[in-house]
């Protein structure tokens, strides 16, 4: 099941029309979403192994967490921003929930450890083995 904002982009293309048909007719739209949505279940499947790490008590459960943190708030800010695109002008207006996300979404990327420290955590971890 795709994400709820995955969602809303979903049915914003097939309702939206451009040259007389639905955007979501387009190839590139279509391979926008398909990205979209792998790159969301990629991120998913990321924490879903964190966590289980983290309860299993995993050494590896450190590394994990930061890889999870990591690609999941860079992909969560890259598919919003997509999804942004797709709804052209309409995707800046406070009428749409994208708008404010966006805004939301960077601000996952800096707090609880910033993108960069998850990349020294992993990077050290790699390097130690």
């Amino acid at each position: 099941m795709p994400a709820p904002r995955l969602e809303q982009a979903l049915s914003y293309v097939k309702d939206r029309k451009q040259f007389g048909k639905p955007i979501a007719d387009f190839q590139a739209t279509q391979f926008r979403l398909a990205d979209m949505a792998t790159e969301l279940d990629a991120a998913r499947l990321l924490v879903h192994r964190a966590a289980a790490s983290l309860d299993a008590k995993s050494p590896e459960a450190t590394q994990h967490a930061a890889m999870a943190k990591r690609f999941a708030t860079d992909v969560g800010f890259q598919v919003v921003d997509e999804a942004l695109q797709l709804h052209g002008g309409y995707g800046y207006l406070k009428d749409f929930p994208v708008e404010r996300l966006l805004r939301d979404l960077r601000v996952h990327r800096i707090l609880e450890g910033t993108n960069e420290i998850m990349r020294v955590i992993i990077a050290r971890k790699l390097l130690a083995d």
